[in-house]
């Protein structure tokens, strides 16, 4: 039996994204979502959260969902300067900038340096936040699994090596258990095999693919490490538009795929809306553009609420 997980992305990124992250909670269609610790609406969503978990049927596992490109620097800028814009707190260094660094020795260690101050405040951030739920749930008497720290980034960025390294030195520094740590591995066979759905599918989103797909044996490596379930992720190649239309036609293939390798299935949406109103500087253009203002994203969510267990 092939253990699912049905994951949301971005919890905290905006209001209106939580909210509707929120309806898919209610509906208990999530097994697991990410929260982004560095945007200034953070406590806001939070308390939203905190209102709604003794009504939700069970409180999502939740990971924290570290941000270095877009947001706020929580260390602040003086300890950070290479991931700030500027003399602001504002985070300006793009994916292709932390990739770049851990290519350039004389960069590399600097940044790890202050990569790792970040980390250590976004984790601080987010789990004084999960551990308010996990108590809120406890003292109401609905169902919530959490257990150590859970782990993901923002665009996977913790997937590029300098990041991978900053981060599990920080875990084994501070003595945290941690539980998961996303393996952003998406098997591509499974979408070549489908011809008819080549066309739908964005080139960059296979650039992704096997970008991320490179860096993945580490992550598997680290698994067998730590006696850890293996894992394949599925919402890179889509993502933007996991619909319920191709979800149906590849997912008896994913599932095939999962079980073959002994591996959990992990597939990734993105249900939540930004209006334009929420697309402050702390959220870059392109991204909001070309993403997170999408009505694709309704899209996500819809297929989300329309999951069969």
């Amino acid at each position: 039996m092939v253990k699912i997980d049905i994951h949301a992305d971005d919890y905290a990124l905006t209001v209106h994204t939580s909210q509707d992250m929120l309806e898919c909670m209610r509906a208990g269609k999530l097994d697991s979502i990410s929260i982004v610790p560095n945007m200034s609406c953070f406590e806001t969503c939070m308390e939203m959260l905190y209102a709604q978990i003794p009504t939700l049927p069970f409180v999502p596992l939740m990971s924290v969902h570290l941000d270095f490109v877009e947001g706020r620097s929580l260390a602040g800028r003086k300890e950070v300067p290479l991931l700030v814009r500027g003399d602001t707190d504002l985070m300006g260094l793009s994916w292709g900038g932390l990739f770049t660094y851990s290519y350039l020795p004389g960069k590399r260690r600097q940044l790890k340096k202050q990569l790792k101050r970040e980390i250590r405040a976004q984790i601080a951030q987010a789990q004084k936040a999960i551990d308010k739920c996990v108590e809120i749930a406890n003292r109401h008497g609905v169902a919530c699994e959490q257990k150590g720290l859970r782990l993901d980034s923002h665009q996977h960025a913790h997937m590029i090596p300098v990041v991978w390294e900053a981060v599990l030195e920080v875990v084994r520094e501070e003595g945290v258990p941690l539980s998961y740590i996303r393996n952003s591995k998406e098997v591509l066979g499974v979408f070549l095999a489908q011809r008819s759905l080549w066309k739908t599918y964005r080139l960059v989103n296979f650039v992704k693919n096997r970008l991320l797909s490179f860096y993945a044996h580490k992550v598997d490596r680290y698994y067998a490490s730590q006696g850890m379930e293996q894992m394949y992720l599925w919402g890179l190649v889509m993502s933007g538009r996991m619909d319920k239309a191709r979800i149906e036609i590849l997912y008896p293939k994913m599932l095939q795929k999962a079980k073959q390798d002994g591996r959990t299935l992990e597939i990734l949406f993105h249900p939540g809306l930004t209006l334009r109103e929420e697309a402050t500087p702390e959220i870059a253009k392109e991204a909001a553009d070309d993403f997170y203002m999408r009505k694709d994203r309704h899209v996500e969510k819809a297929a989300v609420l329309q999951w069969k267990r």
